[in-house]
């Protein structure tokens, strides 16, 4: 065995010998018959598919419909040059709304699987989040058995694992940990799935610059510069993916420098001579690597930070109210409150939620308050490890210890709060990365116990109950993420005070149609959050809908007192007050709404309506132009310029609106029928009657369409047709007075005709 540490070869033999008796301990545990690393992937690579598979046939769920299905950044007519000015949602990044989440590179990936299924198919996107998956954690066989083995090499330049049982079981773990599902089963998870991927990506190619340390020419910068183009790559998919370059420095000061902390203070408080002679300092190439890696993570975080354009993102006292907190000594608790609760996620993941905000989790005001024991726990763990980590004798416990509380840490960096404020109070998807460190911590304090324990068998037979435990939970929780009523009322049990659970168990149900059931969801979000303006407005809607106009008016007058830039609250406020006969009121709410969003297609076409109402005719085909130049496809618009033309006796300029819409919208037949209306008044009724047919083609237990086509045959003469015709519409509007009364006219004038001929 070489290696390529600077350690005398006396040193090296005891060093690999402990190891391989330290990883020996858990031969209780892993079987020698899937130690082979093809094998060890195989077992990892089909444990993962176990776990998340149940999600491949899920729904766009949660945040999915915003960042795929509403993102115009994924549809082919949008230029790729754009991507890189937009956030993860499709926003432009200088806008002072954007959450600044610039990743580009998954948005790329959503777009080429667009392109490659033909469509949004939710299939494809989650049989690729499941694949990541399986594809990290057999990476992590890999990057664990460095972490827990080192860098050690055969003479022919083959590396070794030393601690193939560790890595194997830290690995499966990670596989089997629930606490992944958010990130697998939804398909925003592909953010965190691909930073993950090119984070350990990055790390394994730091490991082999590290193995060409001692070997003359470029290999070891050549390396390095693309751990460092790796790690900008997992940035560009997912802010925590920078965080690899920090894991490279700790490894390379730790496993190849050798450092020893406590030793390295204490020579520094004794003014000790021999601190030249330190490892960490006689390291050839060290300095020159941390400066590469600093230089490298300074440049791109100074990129990064000047493609957001105006600062840090806005966010609201609702996405994270620690951090609104005036007290210091207030916003402290809460954090490292946060910080305990993500621990005790990955301790026991049981009680998962897809949203821990508005409320769920109430602010701690007081140190009196119970739960800062939870703090204390953290904090007594934590130093404990770390107490470890520093002044073992053992310097593989050092260093593994170390290693594993890096990779649990410097992930969760950018979610800490300690350098901005984030949008989330908790959030499982930011647990991927760190949760690899956690398993590492697990798979060593497994190792401890058996090495000082004779129940051996008890061990094997606890950490095979929490592998079988963790598989099932996942596939119970993949089945939750697979739409969106079982995820949000798996919600309700969790987080049973949190608004925005009760806001979307409530909008689910009112896209099913359950308005009464809807509204109770409604109200109880709104007296959890009484300021959560969105609920208001969602309520409002509902309310305007059953004609409950009064209430409705109360709460989205609210709703905009709350929030005065709120578009759509005020837009739906001018429907109610139109509703109400207030129309000078309704045109300044829908004028209001206009002015917060200037690109507002449907509240032109809603105060165009107005318009319409007040016989304001010029005003109304105005602002239904302006809708339809804002939005092309805005058939109402189109609709309601054709039937105002028509009515007001503009038969050519309908005419023109008309084919102007069919040429934009080809296949709306509502356009069809209200051109062929048009083109029968005007005796062309050879043209109207192929668009009525068309039109009736496409929705044939339409009444009116059958209605219309009689009144256009009974003019064109065509008499038996336009009998067939009007006995079709009856039979389908039974209570079609206008129908009726044209049969009537109908029939008298054929019994007439039947009278003649006899």
């Amino acid at each position: 065995v070489s290696s390529q540490h600077n350690a005398g070869a006396r040193g090296r033999r005891p060093a690999v010998f402990r190891m391989a008796e330290w990883d020996a301990d858990l031969d209780h545990i892993i079987p020698s018959s899937i130690l082979p690393p093809l094998w060890a992937k195989l077992l990892v690579g089909f444990v993962s598919l176990v776990c998340f598979a149940r999600s491949y046939d899920g729904d766009f769920v949660f945040d999915d419909s915003e960042a795929i299905v509403n993102n115009k950044d994924l549809r082919a007519e949008t230029p790729l040059g754009d991507l890189w000015h937009h956030d993860f949602w499709g926003n432009q990044l200088s806008s002072n709304t954007s959450h600044k989440s610039y990743r580009p590179l998954t948005v790329l990936v959503f777009r080429m699987n667009c392109y490659l299924s033909g469509g949004f198919h939710p299939l494809n996107f989650h049989v690729v989040n499941i694949l990541l998956h399986s594809g990290i954690s057999i990476l992590l066989v890999d990057v664990f058995s460095v972490l827990f083995g080192g860098l050690q090499y055969t003479s022919k330049g083959r590396r070794l694992n030393l601690a193939p049982r560790s890595s194997l079981l830290a690995a499966l773990l990670f596989a089997v940990h629930p606490v992944h599902t958010e990130c697998v089963a939804a398909v925003v998870g592909c953010a965190d799935l691909l930073a993950a991927l090119f984070f350990l990506l990055s790390f394994l190619g730091y490991c082999k610059a590290l193995r060409e340390t001692n070997k003359e020419g470029t290999h070891s910068t050549f390396w390095v510069l693309l751990s460092i183009l790796l790690g900008a790559v997992a940035m560009l998919c997912k802010e925590q993916g920078i965080t690899v370059l920090g894991l490279n420095a700790v490894f390379d000061i730790l496993v190849i420098g050798k450092l020893n902390v406590l030793e390295l203070v204490r020579k520094v408080l004794h003014k000790d001579r021999s601190l030249e002679n330190t490892g960490v300092l006689r390291t050839e190439g060290l300095l020159f690597r941390m400066s590469l890696l600093a230089l490298g993570g300074t440049g791109v975080l100074y990129v990064r930070w000047k493609i957001m354009g105006t600062g840090p993102p806005a966010f609201t006292e609702v996405d994270n109210p620690a951090s609104f907190a005036s007290s210091m000594l207030v916003r402290a608790i809460n954090y490292n409150y946060y910080y305990s609760l993500n621990a005790w996620l990955l301790l026991c993941p049981w009680w998962l939620c897809f949203d821990w905000s508005m409320g769920c989790i109430p602010l701690i005001k007081s140190v009196g308050d119970w739960r800062v024991i939870a703090l204390a726990a953290l904090w007594f763990c934590l130093i404990g490890l770390i107490c470890q980590a520093l002044c073992s004798e053992d310097s593989h416990k050092r260093r593994i210890l170390t290693l594993g509380l890096g990779l649990l840490i410097i992930p969760f960096l950018p979610a800490s709060n300690l350098f901005f404020r984030v949008g989330f109070v908790v959030a499982e998807r930011v647990l991927y990365l760190p949760s690899a460190g956690y398993c590492m911590l697990l798979t060593f304090g497994f190792g401890v116990l058996s090495k000082h324990t004779k129940k051996k068998k008890l061990i094997a037979a606890f950490v095979l109950g929490i592998l079988f435990i963790n598989t099932l939970r996942c596939v119970i929780r993949s089945g939750e993420w697979r739409n969106e009523e079982q995820l949000f009322r798996s919600a309700l049990s969790v987080c049973p005070l949190n608004a925005k659970v009760h806001y979307n168990v409530g909008k689910n149900l009112a896209d099913k149609g359950n308005q009464t059931a809807a509204i109770r969801y409604y109200r109880e979000a709104v007296r959890l959050n009484p300021k959560y303006v969105h609920a208001m407005n969602n309520l409002g809607n509902i309310l305007k809908e059953r004609n409950e106009l009064q209430e409705a008016e109360e709460l989205l007058s609210l709703a905009v007192q709350i929030q005065p830039d709120f578009a759509a609250a005020w837009m739906n406020l001018g429907i109610v007050q139109n509703s109400l006969k207030r129309f000078q009121a309704a045109e300044q709410s829908y004028r209001t709404a206009i002015k917060h969003r200037r690109k507002y297609p449907d509240c032109y076409y809603n105060l165009g309506r107005l318009y319409a109402d007040l016989n304001r005719h010029v005003d109304a085909l105005n602002a239904w132009r302006n809708a339809t130049v804002l939005k092309p496809e805005h058939s109402l618009a189109w609709n309601n310029m054709i039937i105002l033309l028509d009515n007001t006796g503009n038969l050519a300029q309908a005419e023109a609106v008309g084919r102007e819409a069919l040429e934009l919208i080809p296949n709306d037949h509502s356009l069809m029928f209200s051109l062929a209306n048009v083109l029968g008044k005007s005796q062309k009724y050879k043209e109207s009657e192929a668009l009525f047919l068309k039109a009736i083609k496409a929705h044939p237990n339409t009444a009116s369409y059958h209605g219309n086509l009689a009144v256009l045959y009974h003019r064109w003469g065509h008499l038996d047709l336009a009998k067939k015709h009007y006995e079709i519409s009856l039979r389908l509007d039974p209570m079609a007075s206008g129908t009726k009364e044209n049969y009537g006219l109908l029939r008298r004038k054929l019994e007439q005709m039947q009278k003649k001929n006899i």
